[in-house]
């Protein structure tokens, strides 16, 4: 069940009762990790980015957020009043329907589509993080450098994408010069162009 069916039903007026929505723009923060949860974010435009920082300071891209879905992690962390353990990134201007944390614990008690929008969600990023394992553990770096590009392409419905070298290298858990080599390596094989900050998959 998405956001728009889910908000058909009677939860209609709850949602439009307690909550609010929030614009933030292309790479700002809606949670930082170690920050308290105090609202579940629910995307209603744009692209959210999900990653987790390493020990050495390296984060890792775990998942996107598009319309209609929501955080998983900020939602565990709400139900057990612990700190986030994720950062989200907007990947361009978004619009999030911010849910305060213990009407979602209560709608999960009384509303049974609700539960259902969440136990389908936490399938969803389970099945993602399974991927996200058996990427870094079996995956060749340039064919998950390549994979990252081409699903930023295809969320965002651009084939230039605004990113550095630096950046991408963050996400995918790796470092600047390493990455810099793929790249320049799949330029030469005619995949990609790079440009100033932006990289052009052809």
């Amino acid at each position: 069940m998405n956001a728009e069916a889910l908000f058909r039903s009677p939860l209609l007026r709850e949602v439009q009762s307690f909550g609010n929505i929030k614009k933030i723009s292309a790479g700002e923060a809606l949670v930082h990790e170690n920050s308290h949860i105090h609202y579940i974010p629910i995307v209603l435009q744009g692209v959210i980015r999900v990653t987790r920082t390493e020990e050495d300071g390296r984060e890792l891209l775990l998942y996107y957020i598009v319309p209609g879905e929501s955080c998983i992690m900020s939602f565990l962390s709400g139900l057990h009043h612990d700190t986030s353990k994720v950062n989200a990134i907007a990947e361009e201007d978004a619009e999030i329907l911010l849910i305060p944390v213990q009407k979602a614990n209560d709608w999960v008690k009384q509303f049974p589509e609700w539960t259902d929008f969440i136990f389908k969600l936490y399938h969803k990023r389970f099945e993602e993080l399974l991927a996200v394992v058996n990427a870094v553990a079996f995956q060749r770096l340039d064919d998950r450098v390549l994979h990252v590009l081409q699903q930023k392409a295809r969320l965002l419905q651009n084939n230039e994408l605004k990113l550095t070298h630096q950046q991408l290298a963050d996400e995918v858990g790796s470092t600047r010069e390493v990455i810099s080599r793929i790249l320049k390596t799949m330029e030469h094989e005619g995949l990609l162009v790079l440009g100033r900050n932006k990289i052009t998959l052809v």
